[in-house]
C-alpha cells in the first residue's frame, strides 16, 4: 500500500513500487523522498546529480597534490590509489580512472574488508560523478 506522508512517496512492498515505478522516478526528480520496503530493508530512489553534489559537498576529496621534478603526483591518504602525469590534468585524469578501479573492487570484494566498509559515499561519489565531477572534486 502506498503510503503519502506529505510530498513523500513510500511504497511497502517491492510489488506495490513496481507498479508505481513512474511515481517514484517522478519523486526523486523532483527531490520527494520515495522510498520503498522490502522485507525489513527500505531503500530510496533519489536523483543522482542532487545525491553526487550532496556527497561531494559533505565528503570532500582530501586528495593531496605533489608537484615533483617531472610531473604531478596525487594520492587520497587512506585509499590505496595514487596517480601520476606530466601535467595536474594529466595526474587527475589517471586518478579518476584509479578511483573507478577502486570502486569497482570495492563493489565486488572490498566492502566486505573492515578496512574499506565505509568507503560507501566514497564509491557512490565515484560511482555517480561524470570524469568531469571527479576531475573537479579532486582538485577542489
Amino acid at each position: 500500500m502506498e503510503v503519502a506522508v506529505g510530498s513523500q512517496v513510500e511504497y511497502r512492498s517491492a510489488r506495490e513500487a513496481r507498479e508505481h515505478f513512474k511515481d517514484i522516478l517522478d519523486a526523486a526528480d523532483d527531490g520527494r523522498p520515495a522510498t520503498v520496503t522490502r522485507d525489513a530493508r527500505r531503500v530510496a530512489a533519489v536523483d543522482a546529480d542532487r545525491l553526487v553534489h550532496f556527497l561531494t559537498c559533505v565528503h570532500p576529496s582530501g586528495a593531496q597534490v605533489v608537484a615533483e621534478n617531472d610531473g604531478w603526483s596525487i594520492f587520497i591518504p587512506g585509499l590505496p590509489v595514487a596517480a601520476d602525469g606530466a601535467t595536474l590534468d594529466e595526474a587527475a585524469e589517471e586518478m579518476v580512472d584509479a578511483l573507478r578501479a577502486y570502486a569497482d573492487a570495492w563493489a565486488d570484494h572490498l566492502r566486505l574488508a573492515p578496512n574499506h566498509a565505509d568507503n560507501w559515499g566514497l564509491v557512490q561519489i565515484v560511482a555517480l560523478a561524470s570524469d568531469e565531477q571527479l576531475h573537479a572534486w579532486l582538485l577542489a
